[in-house]
């Protein structure tokens, strides 16, 4: 998307400068609210799969700030989309409009201490607030594999660990401020303004701006973890046995060419802290050396299962039994490092599904299409590891959030089909592999991650997959009528053209 020239910046101005100065302007105060904005961004995803040059990046550092931007968006016929650290690989938060960043919005606002709960503005990321919590002997009670994202974006895409004793992150989510379409703030909790919770705790950036968040924290503890080498088939064999409940926090990452999966899996500890063994991952040659031969893999792909075994010896050795263990702080053991720029598709199928599902991708993947049952060739396709295997229960929440991908009768798995993008690199054949893997975790009663990169679902299958996605969309029109938070990722997905959006437009 081409950058604002000279021409349109004069063009813009003319149009929005006496709008700015009407609403900016307090009389009581004689003061100013600040428009902080810039013309020249350029907004790309983490991993760099997706770019796109917004109208205007905004930083605003107030409440009122935020509200200026959102009346003067409504009156300009914009459209408003928030962003955090971009760690979505798909075009969620690409825009041509207005970009607005909340990073400078991220203070602590209030603490209740015999409660545990903490008062914070949105844009605080994850990372933050888990120092924030551990200044006061908190901790989260459940944490994703990273902390980059803002605590806004990660409640907005419905973030999730890897535990059967906890749901999505959202559970820890008491209260919200949502700032909407007419710059109101309005609050919302499991006792006030029900509806607009149970709709923002899966938000997608389209019901308004939250601003503040109310969150419940547990006392800070740590994790003792091992990991385990696991041929595939006995890790199968334990899946309905044992294998998600031997600890609190488990997870799988599955070598589907080596034989072989990593089962990891964390319990509280007073044990004294004790580092992690070295990651052939984290150093600076074994990091190069995998991204080199994965791009090597991009021009000769039958090369690939020899890579994946060579970088899971490297990483893990070959022998089945304990690979390495440590103590730490319980945001240190449960984040991990993502490598390099990747696609991501992430499907969530009941729990008991999962045997099936893995033994069906493997037969499809070593080119046994009739005993997969998927109706797609596998001829050239050679995919990465480790397919991520994680669970929740969202079901032991209190509130469930109306656009929760989870299972709402039982335990999920989340299975997550990752291929990198070696120096950026696409790997051949990544769309009939998706296309592929999509028509499996359908067949299985699957939904996808809403911010990883499916490419098949279809606002009809939506539909059929979200009793309460009609309510959701209703509640969105009322409350943002002239589509400011309607972006064209929503659009394209979920929503279909409001006859007062094309009537905005005009008038502009």
């Amino acid at each position: 998307m081409p950058e604002m020239n000279p021409e349109a910046h004069k063009e813009f101005y003319k149009h929005t400068s006496d709008a700015i100065s009407s609403l900016s302007w307090n009389p009581t105060a004689q003061t100013h609210t600040p428009f902080r904005a810039s013309l020249s961004h350029k907004h790309q995803t983490w991993a760099k799969t997706y770019f796109s040059r917004p109208e205007l990046y905004l930083r605003p550092q107030t409440e009122e700030e935020i509200r200026l931007i959102v009346n003067l968006a409504r009156r300009c016929g914009k459209q408003i989309i928030v962003v955090g650290s971009g760690h979505s690989p798909s075009d969620l938060t690409c825009t041509s409009s207005w970009m607005v960043n909340l990073d400078d919005f991220s203070a602590v606002v209030a603490e209740h201490k015999e409660e545990l709960q903490l008062e914070l503005e949105a844009g605080m990321r994850l990372f933050g607030l888990a120092e924030e919590l551990e200044k006061r002997g908190w901790a989260m009670p459940n944490l994703g594999s990273i902390t980059a994202q803002s605590i806004a974006g990660a409640i907005a895409t419905n973030t999730h660990g890897s535990s059967l004793r906890h749901g999505t992150l959202s559970q820890a989510i008491i209260g919200m401020t949502i700032m909407l379409a007419s710059g109101k703030s309005v609050k919302c909790s499991p006792h006030e303004n029900k509806d607009l919770y149970h709709a923002a705790l899966v938000s997608l950036g389209g019901l308004g701006i939250v601003t503040h968040v109310k969150f419940q924290a547990v006392p800070a503890y740590n994790l003792e973890w091992h990991q385990e080498i696991m041929a595939t088939t006995r890790m199968l064999d334990a899946w309905n046995k044992d294998l998600w409940i031997r600890e609190e926090f488990v997870r799988v990452w599955w070598f589907p060419y080596s034989g072989r999966s990593i089962v990891w899996q964390a319990d509280k500890t007073n044990e004294p802290l004790r580092e992690r063994p070295p990651s052939w991952y984290a150093a600076s040659l074994g990091r190069f050396s995998y991204e080199f031969l994965l791009y090597v893999a991009t021009w000769i792909p039958p090369f690939m299962p020899v890579v994946e075994r060579y970088v899971f010896y490297m990483q893990y050795g070959w022998k089945e039994g304990e690979t390495g263990s440590a103590v730490q702080k319980s945001y240190e053991a449960l984040t991990m490092d993502c490598l390099f720029s990747q696609f991501v598709n992430e499907w969530a199928i009941p729990l008991e599904k999962g045997p099936e599902a893995i033994r069906r991708l493997q037969a499809w993947l070593t080119g046994d299409q009739k005993g997969s049952g998927i109706p797609f060739s596998s001829r050239g396709i050679y995919v990465h590891a480790p397919i991520e295997v994680r669970v929740a229960d969202t079901t032991i929440q209190t509130e469930i959030p109306w656009l929760d991908q989870s299972c709402q009768t039982g335990p999920t798995l989340y299975l997550n089909a990752t291929l990198y993008r070696p120096f950026l690199r696409n790997p051949p054949e990544w769309e009939r592999y998706y296309e592929a893997f999509e028509y499996l975790m359908k067949e299985l009663g699957g939904k996808p991650h809403w911010a990883k990169n499916f490419t098949t679902a279809t606002k009809e299958e939506f539909g059929q997959m979200y009793p309460r996605l009609g309510e959701w969309i209703k509640l969105r029109e009322e409350l943002d009528p002239e589509g400011v938070f309607a972006s064209d990722w929503l659009k394209r997905n979920i929503l279909q053209e409001s006859r007062a959006w094309t009537t905005v437009r005009a008038e502009v």
